[in-house]
């Protein structure tokens, strides 16, 4: 029997990103702050990196200790997944001594409809 505790998943700071997309209108103020935070956070080649290895980890989640090599130390790993969490695109679950980290579906289909489809 294990003594592991599951915690409830934490929220993001923010809400999950959602604008219409470019090309429909011009963005409101608050739809602008929202849509830099999250460009922000993703404006940072380690954080995209990490971003990426969550969202494309096998069963959509995955464990610090899988993510961690991207060549820069695990507190600043950890310094990038907060700000990464702070904006929104993951949420985390600790499981005993191991954080998981999880991008939300919602958080990728509204990147997308941001970005939206050009057509010339």
């Amino acid at each position: 029997m294990s003594n592991s505790e599951s915690l409830p998943m934490l929220e993001p700071e923010t809400a999950a990103p959602c604008c219409p997309p470019l090309t429909e209108r011009p963005l409101t103020a608050e739809e602008a702050e929202r849509t830099a935070k999250m460009f922000k956070a993703l404006g940072d080649p380690v954080r995209l990196r990490l971003f990426s290895l969550v969202a494309s980890h096998e069963g959509g989640e995955a464990c610090v200790c899988d993510i961690s090599d991207v060549g820069v130390s695990q507190p600043t790993v950890s310094h990038h997944l907060k700000k990464l969490r702070e904006a929104g695109l993951l949420a985390s679950e600790r499981r005993g001594t191991w954080v998981y980290y999880r991008v939300e579906p919602s958080v990728l289909a509204a990147m997308g409809q941001t970005l939206g489809r050009y057509s010339a």
